[in-house]
């Protein structure tokens, strides 16, 4: 990732209005830093080599299977949004390509 200290930076230019994606890259960090080398090692040292993933981020399965471990199924994480985090999610989902089901605003008043 971007470190603790960039990530404080990162959150001050969202306070600011800036999504996730743009605060990480005014800072000169790509979208996503993550790497997943150390967890899919620790994974293969318990003896796991074939796994089922809670995820909505399809890069994360990329990230663990180049890594040597493969990803049998993937289980989304279900989350109802919230004005708090509306944005944030549907950021997610349109610039990181995190698979949400995120109702639109309009469907939200309908129901």
């Amino acid at each position: 990732g971007i470190d603790v200290h960039n990530k404080i930076r990162a959150y001050a230019l969202q306070d600011k209005g800036l999504d996730t994606v743009e605060a990480n890259l005014s800072l000169g960090f790509a979208p996503d830093l993550r790497d997943y080398g150390i967890g899919a090692q620790i994974l293969a040292d318990l003896g796991l080599h074939t796994i089922r993933l809670l995820t909505n981020n399809p890069k994360k399965v990329i990230g663990l299977e180049g890594y040597g471990l493969k990803v049998l199924e993937t289980l989304p994480i279900i989350t109802s949004p919230n004005p708090y985090n509306r944005h944030y999610l549907e950021i997610k989902q349109k610039k990181l390509g995190h698979l949400l089901q995120i109702p639109n605003t309009a469907e939200k008043r309908r129901e």
